[in-house]
């Protein structure tokens, strides 16, 4: 199953993002990845957690309009500039990147970082044939094995119960 994120707007005031970090954690759904970002009256946020399905259903039934993106893990060195790799290697194939989450998992010593892009397949492509993705660094992080507490992933990486 592919790593999916979840995004959705909700209102900019004080205890509105505790209310959707409340609904998640009733359910026990592991946090992967989180980003937040408000101007004015409204917020967005960005997820990658566990049970991508039952976070959808949950916030929608609370009147949140949930959207759903796959995206691609990729792995990097832990050295600074080794993002740019993957950048350039988009931008030369001229594949758009939608959003970027870096991740809480390792795999080895590792960074993952997930990007979901205007073609994901021909973003898989390019990053797989410059050595960025592979298919352990996708498997490592889907959300099922975030759920799950799978072996693979370190004890110290699997995310946050918000």
């Amino acid at each position: 199953m592919p790593l999916r994120e979840i995004s959705f707007t909700l209102p900019n005031r004080p205890g509105t993002l505790a209310g959707v970090a409340r609904i998640l954690a009733q359910d026990r759904i592991n946090v992967a990845a989180l980003s937040v970002d408000s101007a004015a009256r409204t917020g967005h946020v960005r997820l990658i957690v566990s049970n991508p399905e039952r976070a959808t259903e949950l916030l929608s039934r609370a009147g949140y309009d949930v959207e759903v993106r796959e995206m691609l893990a990729v792995r990097l060195e832990d050295r600074a500039g080794s993002f740019l790799g993957v950048l350039d290697a988009l931008a030369r194939a001229r594949v758009n990147i939608q959003s970027v989450a870096i991740l809480v998992a390792r795999e080895g010593n590792q960074p993952l970082v997930a990007l979901s892009a205007s073609d994901l397949a021909r973003a898989r492509r390019v990053l797989h044939k410059a050595g960025f993705a592979s298919p352990v660094a996708e498997g490592l992080v889907s959300n099922e094995e975030l759920l799950a507490g799978a072996p693979t992933i370190p004890s110290e990486s699997v995310g946050l119960h918000l």
